[in-house]
């Protein structure tokens, strides 16, 4: 046999009909073609195979050597491309395939928490996985084609022409106080009223930037000396009366009973929660992932809003 052969699908399949069928004529009959289609269909692939395939006889067809064993890698060949035809439609039908997910921690503790769950009630033949990953590592996961989707805080330089973006929830940032500090009993407080506070937050990530820029506006630098990424280090250095710290509103299920929160007001930081999914092709699953996000972040909006109805915009807000 010279060279690589690189053997047509479709003659392939003519092969293997005529091989079940016994004869040219049956399998023309079977595959809706004239006799002289199967014909020159069986010569173009002894043609690539440079070798005789059938030889013909009063009674029929009759495999060669070369073309039993063609017939086996025929089959497989065919049986595999069914099986990927038939799994690519499962796919598009959400029967089948995968969906990889990145986001930032109270983001995963919440909506994404809550959305993973909706869609596998749904589609539980779709295959999820979750990393966590601050914002700027989800992007460059996202950039790299590692995961799908990413839920991040958005900054202007994230968007570019290969994604694109989703709004999900403009999340306030409440200020988390010790529950004996000489604050926390004041009905109102504005960021400028923290001006002399020490402050606790992540070192260059998390809702420090937002932090920044807000006091910055109000007119001071605020003065950030203890640096913990996790909420959970956050609140117990918080609790022990070392600093003040920012608590996301995701981030309000988790809050500890020995601090208070305090709203800001309307003019108090916010940071912008969005969805980045790859402006080119995307896993079809994507889509009603994304819907599920909107819906579970409208809810936790929803919550929100009826627990500061209930105890009033300044009051305390615990776990």
């Amino acid at each position: 046999m010279g060279g690589a052969a690189v053997f047509d699908a479709t003659r392939l399949a003519v092969f293997r009909e005529v091989v079940r069928r016994g004869s040219l004529s049956a399998a023309a009959q079977a595959l809706n073609f004239t006799q002289p289609a199967v014909s020159r269909q069986i010569a173009a692939l002894e043609r690539e195979a440079d070798a005789q395939l059938l030889e013909r006889t009063p009674r029929g067809i009759r495999l060669t050597e070369p073309g039993r064993v063609l017939l086996g890698h025929a089959e497989a060949i065919l049986d595999r491309m069914s099986a990927a035809h038939a799994q690519i439609e499962s796919v598009a039908r959400m029967a089948g395939g995968r969906l990889r997910i990145g986001a930032f921690q109270t983001a995963t503790a919440t909506v994404v928490a809550r959305a993973i769950a909706a869609f596998a009630r749904e589609h539980p033949n779709v295959e999820l996985s979750l990393v966590e990953a601050v914002t700027r590592d989800a992007v460059a996961r996202l950039r790299a084609g590692e995961i799908d989707l990413a839920v991040v805080t958005h900054f202007p330089d994230f968007e570019g022409a290969d994604v694109e973006v989703v709004d999900l929830v403009d999340d306030e940032l409440l200020v988390a106080l010790p529950a004996t500090h000489r604050l926390a009993h004041k009905p109102r407080l504005r960021l400028r009223d923290l001006r002399d506070e020490t402050w606790i937050e992540a070192a260059g990530g998390g809702t420090q930037p937002t932090l920044l820029a807000a006091a910055r506006a109000h007119g001071f630098e605020p003065r950030v000396r203890f640096a913990a990424e996790q909420w959970l280090s956050k609140q117990g250095l918080v609790a022990a009366g070392v600093g003040v710290t920012l608590i996301p509103g995701l981030a309000i299920a988790s809050v500890r009973d020995d601090i208070v929160l305090r709203s800001l007001g309307p003019h108090g930081p916010r940071r912008r929660v969005v969805v980045l999914l790859p402006a080119g092709y995307r896993a079809p699953a994507a889509e009603p992932f994304v819907a599920l996000l909107q819906h579970e972040a409208a809810e936790h909006g929803a919550a929100l809003d009826e627990r500061a109805r209930r105890t009033g915009p300044a009051a305390e807000a615990t776990a």
